[in-house]
């Protein structure tokens, strides 16, 4: 393969990369603002400028060019030796930096994007220990250009990622570079705001403090936060994202790069959606029908009892041959569905199984980038079908309109039925058709069924358990715990694993996924689970290039 030479190191590339592409790739830092590998490539902030020798054709020689190039835009060539740590390229990199802070206003201390702005990062790595410029600084306003992000004009560096993602990436055009010279800055279109679905991606593809989250703004620092991998838990995308939280409160969400799935993008409904996961009326405590409801301060009795009126109301139902039912929310991980389908399964192995309501709210809509927002507002739909099915032993899997039918002719005796959604999901003909039956309910939040069950069992979030995930396309991707489940809820594997170690007389087990899905490899229909399951990524250790000095 063709090798190029970049600050003395060589490395191997495929033709076509440019040089900045062939140093990112091998982890070796070249500063640069404007480029991002989605958008296109106008080379204007040009602190990525380097010195770049070519061989000559004919004698073999290695010739530099006649100025310093833009690696960002410079092909990579075979023999070609760059350096952007020369005394040409650093002064650049200073002269570059000089002229970006003349009208910045230097507010790290009270600026959301503190700990993560490359301005920052490159003026300690690259710039002047102090400024030359006098005069007075240029002052813009701040601006809300729309529904979630706010535009401090000042701190912009015009590097114009945001007006090319909202040109290539959405193709809605909002935003665009108004002015010339030091005057110019970046607006919206008169009357038209930054609101399309993908909007908030702007905030993240910004270098600098200019464009912040509103949800976000003030909040928190991010360096106090923890950042966990995890999974779209709010429709059938599966884009991977970051929940960043901290003592077991969710801050925010950011998207995860995977080139397979979402890109650098997430939608403003999954950014945002996640607020039910602090609701102030979540479920926190198991409850019996007919019974006081008891203190936070007696939650293990509180479980130790729900779990046994819940194993004899089945073991009651299941003894007068009535056939039992299982209903599985979309919005559960596979191991919730294996898990509490097997111990369904284990009182009535006639039991009846099908998927919860899947909630589809318009029609998918693909942007020009390729990226598509998914009408299916459920994380697991597929998932939950295809674990039911391998489960059901050829019986028909139900959707939610023939259970529904089944319990309204009292084909079903009892049943199980779990919630979990974001939001109310108890349409008035299901409220109905429960009315009749006796069920047990595991959910997050209350809804119109809490009053009718006979026991409620409070379920956890996406963010409060690990599991998997089957998006769209059937892809496979693991999710992990970012936060503990609230109060005294647990995940609904952990509350199968009780309920089934209750119903066995066994010592309850801790719930592992990679045991449950290497147990779930083991059955028929379900061998995907060990050959074509993606994992989250290793997190690796990172070391600071701070130097410390004993005192």
């Amino acid at each position: 393969m063709p090798q190029i030479t970049i600050n003395g190191r060589q490395h191997e590339f495929q033709k076509g990369e440019t040089i900045l592409q062939v140093a990112l790739r091998a982890e070796q830092e070249i500063p640069h603002y404007c480029w991002h590998p989605s958008l296109s490539v106008v080379a204007n902030c040009r602190i990525c400028l380097g010195e770049v020798w070519n061989k000559d054709a004919k004698t073999g020689k290695l010739i530099p060019a006649t100025k310093l190039s833009p690696t960002c835009q410079t092909p990579a060539v075979d023999g070609q030796v760059v350096y952007t740590d020369s005394p040409k390229s650093v002064a650049n990199q200073k002269a570059v930096m000089e002229f970006l802070l003349i009208n910045h206003p230097v507010d790290c201390s009270v600026c959301d994007q503190a700990g993560e702005c490359h301005l920052q990062d490159y003026s300690y790595q690259y710039g002047r220990a102090e400024s030359r410029f006098k005069e007075a600084k240029n002052k813009r306003p701040k601006k809300d250009i729309g529904p979630n992000v706010l535009l401090y004009s000042d701190r912009c560096i015009m590097c114009t990622r945001c007006v090319r993602f909202t040109r290539e990436v959405t193709g809605t055009g909002e935003l665009m570079v108004l002015g010339r010279g030091s005057t110019e800055e970046i607006d919206v279109f008169p009357g038209i705001a930054l609101g399309n679905e993908l909007s908030g991606n702007v905030v993240d593809i910004c270098p600098v403090g200019a464009l912040l989250d509103k949800d976000f703004l003030f909040q928190q620092r991010v360096w106090f936060l923890t950042k966990t991998a995890s999974i779209d838990g709010i429709t059938a995308s599966g884009d991977n994202i970051s929940v960043e939280h901290q003592d077991g409160r969710v801050y925010r969400i950011k998207p995860r790069e995977n080139a397979e799935v979402n890109a650098w993008w997430i939608t403003d409904e999954v950014r945002y959606g996640w607020k039910f996961v602090h609701r102030e009326d979540r479920l926190n405590m198991p409850r019996i029908k007919g019974c006081e409801p008891l203190a936070l301060d007696q939650a293990p009795e509180a479980w130790d009892a729900a779990l046994t009126r819940t194993n004899d109301f089945m073991k009651s139902a299941a003894k007068a041959a009535t056939r039992l039912g299982l209903m599985v929310s979309p919005m559960l991980s596979c191991e919730d569905a294996y898990l509490l389908a097997k111990w369904v399964l284990s009182h009535d192995p006639r039991a009846e199984l099908a998927v919860g309501p899947v909630p589809i709210h318009g029609s998918d809509k693909a942007f020009p980038s390729g990226f598509t927002l998914y009408a299916e507002k459920a994380p697991n739909a597929r998932g939950v079908r295809s674990v039911l099915q391998a489960l059901a032993a050829g019986r028909v899997v139900h959707d939610a309109v023939s259970f529904e039918k089944l319990v309204q002719a009292k084909s079903i005796g009892a049943c199980v039925v779990t919630g979990n959604y974001p939001s109310e999901w108890v349409s008035p003909s299901l409220h109905a058709a429960f009315s009749a039956v006796p069920f047990v309910l595991i959910d997050t939040l209350p809804t119109s069924l809490n009053e009718l069950a006979e026991v409620v069992l409070p379920g956890a979030s996406w963010m409060e358990k690990s599991g998997t995930f089957q998006n769209a396309k059937d892809r496979l991707q693991g999710f992990d715990r970012a936060i503990q489940p609230v109060d005294f809820s647990k995940c609904e594997s952990q509350i199968a694993l009780d309920l089934q170690a209750h119903h066995q007389g066994l010592r309850t087990m801790a719930f592992h996924g990679a045991a449950v899905r290497a147990d779930m490899a083991q059955h028929p229909g379900l061998e995907r689970f060990a050959t074509d399951y993606h994992p989250t990524p290793v997190r690796t250790a990172m070391e600071s290039d701070m130097v410390l000095v004993e005192l």
